[in-house]
């Protein structure tokens, strides 16, 4: 689309980790990036922008005339049987979960990220899960179960991201034939793929984001 990630603001990232406990609605976290001239015209470039996501929820919204949380639970999680995955609508974190450690700091220290409020990220990333819906969702996001083969098809037609043997689709990568996607909040990290050729999975999930 060529708009500015709303991620990449110097306030944004200013405001959020001087109050990782801030709640932030949709439309705050996309004024960040809607105050820059767009970075290029839509489909000159491949540029991974949070914005899109957040537009994107709103627009669920708008037309199903559902909270995004309620959607998401109705139409992804409750059809795709994960029954440990959730879209949470403040900090709440079941429990057992590990804890985890982040150096996105104002300090530049390592911090404990818990329990902070992951409403900035709302549909950019604001989910939960365990290894076990993981492995069960890295299936059904590459084979399209929950799609028609129309929507599926025109998925998984990728762009090249500049990266060598990544392309990305419509919320999708290809990483030479993996296909699947990853996640971070400060933290915590995800990788969840899935190669149909072989019909092989893998799940990563890490406690830290810290280099």
């Amino acid at each position: 689309s060529g708009l500015f990630p709303y991620t990449a603001d110097a306030d944004f990232q200013r405001d959020l980790l001087s109050d990782p406990q801030r709640y932030f609605t949709p439309k705050e976290v996309l004024a960040y990036g809607m105050k820059h001239k767009n970075t290029f015209k839509p489909g000159a470039r491949f540029q991974y922008s949070n914005s899109n996501l957040v537009l994107l929820g709103l627009v669920i919204e708008k037309v199903s005339g559902r909270r995004l949380d309620h959607f998401i639970h109705e139409r992804v999680l409750r059809p795709a049987h994960l029954h440990h995955t959730l879209f949470p609508t403040g900090p709440e974190f079941p429990e057992p979960h590990a804890h985890g450690y982040t150096d996105q700091t104002l300090s530049g220290e390592t911090a404990d990220a818990t329990d902070w409020n992951p409403s900035w990220a709302w549909a950019a990333g604001a989910m939960i899960s365990d290894l076990h819906d993981l492995r069960r969702w890295a299936k059904t996001v590459a084979t399209g179960e929950l799609l028609s083969p129309e929507t599926q098809a025109q998925r998984l037609r990728t762009i090249p991201t500049g990266i060598p043997g990544l392309s990305y689709g419509l919320g999708i990568f290809d990483a030479n034939g993996w296909i699947g996607h990853n996640g971070s909040l400060p933290g915590y990290e995800t990788v969840t793929v899935y190669l149909p050729s072989q019909k092989a999975t893998l799940v990563i999930m890490i406690n830290t984001d810290s280099l």
